[in-house]
């Protein structure tokens, strides 16, 4: 599942990885149905679904939000992706593991993957200290995104492929 605020990379992530034609535009709310496409890497394939953009208030029904968490529910791995250009990138992180431990406890137990996405569109300098900003919210390491280049794109991928086999490993142990 590809998780995140409005306007955090979503749909143009899933685009870039996969086949799926998903609506994308430069203003909130492009995506208001989930979209799914298969990704494949290194011979292996999964299902990807970018889930519209969550605000807060998702789990008491704001923004439709209620609706898209369902579709999380389903979901054995969550791709969290946060804007690089945000204000506060630790905020933001923060709201979407907020709705989902509101909307149902076991959302924030499944394997997340952090990114910071848009990556391409920030100084070196700058983009430094936001992922060290993302880092310590999430407490775990951040990826490097770029959408529009493909930069870690392929990477990101195994990585999901790792943890979704990881995941599916433990359900049936």
């Amino acid at each position: 599942g590809l998780l995140g605020l409005p306007n955090a990379g979503k749909s143009t992530f899933l685009s870039s990885v996969s086949r799926a034609k998903p609506k994308i535009a430069d203003y909130p709310f492009t995506t208001l149905a989930p979209q799914l496409g298969v990704v494949y890497v290194d011979n292996h394939e999964f299902v990807m679904a970018d889930i519209p953009g969550l605000i807060k208030g998702a789990s008491q029904g704001q923004g439709l939000g209620d609706r898209f968490l369902k579709h999380v529910e389903r979901c054995r791995v969550l791709l969290h992706l946060v804007d690089a250009s945000s204000d506060d990138v630790a905020g933001s992180y923060h709201t979407i593991r907020q709705e989902l431990q509101q909307y149902s406890p076991e959302l924030i137990d499944k394997p997340e993957i952090v990114a910071l996405s848009k990556c391409d569109l920030m100084p070196a300098e700058d983009l430094q200290v936001q992922q060290a900003f993302l880092q310590e919210a999430c407490g775990k390491e951040v990826v490097l995104l770029s959408s529009a280049t493909q930069k870690h794109t392929e990477q990101l991928c195994r990585n999901l492929k790792d943890t979704i086999r990881s995941a599916s490993s433990e359900d049936t142990a």
